[in-house]
């Protein structure tokens, strides 16, 4: 069994800064692409960046130079800094962790619960 807690959202105010995080807890062998979601209000969810296990990162057009998306492997945690946030930013994040449990043999997404993320203007 396996939990996915994010943390660390918030207000704050445009042009402002925070850091989000998210880990994975529980009979863990092994994780693989960590990848952080949003979804504003009447909008679809959208990828927002992805990171491989050696730590490769992609990041969506709309946040490319602001975002920054990290992981700690031994940790099971991924991260997502977020600088010079804008009023479009406001959205529930979510993150996604690729997980082969210690007793299983195929890799699942697991998602967080989502965290708010409110940037004013």
């Amino acid at each position: 069994q396996v939990q996915v807690v994010e943390s660390g959202g918030g207000l704050v105010q445009a042009g402002g800064s925070l850091r989000i995080s998210c880990a994975a807890s529980g009979s863990i062998f092994r994780t693989n692409a960590m990848r952080w979601y949003r979804q504003a209000p009447g909008k679809q969810r959208e990828l927002v960046a992805a990171i491989t296990r050696v730590g490769s990162a992609n990041y969506a057009d709309s946040v490319k130079g602001r975002f920054t998306i990290s992981r700690d492997n031994a940790k099971n945690t991924v991260y997502l800094q977020m600088n010079n946030l804008k009023p479009d930013d406001t959205a529930v994040y979510y993150c996604s962790i690729q997980i082969l449990l210690i007793s299983g043999s195929t890799w699942d997404d697991c998602w967080g619960q989502g965290t708010q993320v409110t940037v004013s203007s």
